[in-house]
């Protein structure tokens, strides 16, 4: 029987979200070895043609139009069909790389940044690099320097993400939960938004700022879900 595979992708791009385009692919594999241990491979990645690369975004990832002239354009059902293989395709803000992707329904998807937010509340910050150090400093995550640099590059991305993901399967996430992780909105371990109650435990918050934030017409749907979220509970523990 084939181990199965689990492949994390990272795209740089020309901006937030279609019709700006993916400008480089990075992908790296985790793989699950006979003896129950997660295995990080190398990673690869590619650039792809793109007609205009915009300051603002070029200033993050530092990728010119010269550098893509002759790369082939990007192609979405190519990399699905690269992947078919896998168990599960995982990204660090799944949200984002679906835009272009368009995986949800054809695989299994793994956003390693809502894993983290439940796995570790405590962590300073869920951003990949933030991860990375913090996860490095207590001797639960070890990679090659050189292959993770440099930051905001797809394939340096994918490598470090593989290696976050090996750790959340390590402290007890299971692919199956994940999965059903990555189709809910975030769990915020704290509450982000009002003067009084940022960063505050929501059990803290004031029952009646969590009912105005539930009122709110525009406010972020992940939001108004962890107020729900901890109304709900407390009418349940009554």
């Amino acid at each position: 029987m084939t181990a199965p595979i689990i492949r994390i992708i990272d795209f740089e791009t020309t901006g937030v979200e279609p019709p700006a385009k993916v400008v480089e692919v990075g992908y790296c594999d985790l793989s699950r070895l006979a003896d129950g241990t997660w295995e990080v491979g190398e990673p690869d990645s590619w650039l792809c043609a793109v007609d205009a690369i915009p300051p603002e975004t070029r200033a993050v990832h530092h990728i010119s139009l010269d550098d893509v002239i002759g790369a082939p354009a990007f192609n979405a059902l190519q990399l699905l069909e690269q992947s078919s293989h896998c168990a599960a395709v995982a990204a660090h803000n799944m949200e984002f790389e679906e835009r272009w992707l368009q995986a949800d329904g054809v695989m299994p998807l793994i956003c390693t940044y809502k894993a983290a937010l439940r796995i570790w509340p405590e962590a300073p910050a869920h951003s990949n690099s933030v991860l990375r150090y913090w996860l490095e400093d207590q001797g639960k995550l070890a990679l090659d320097h050189n292959t993770a640099m440099p930051p905001h590059r797809a394939g340096p991305d994918a490598y470090v993400t593989a290696h976050v993901l090996k750790a959340l399967l390590e402290a007890g996430a299971t692919g199956r939960d994940m999965i059903a992780w990555t189709r809910e909105p975030r769990v915020f371990p704290t509450c982000p938004i009002g003067k009084e109650w940022r960063g505050k435990p929501w059990a803290q918050v004031d029952s009646g700022f969590l009912q105005w934030m539930t009122r709110q017409a525009d406010m972020e749907a992940d939001l108004k879900w962890n107020a729900n979220r901890e109304l709900t509970r407390r009418l349940e523990s009554a």
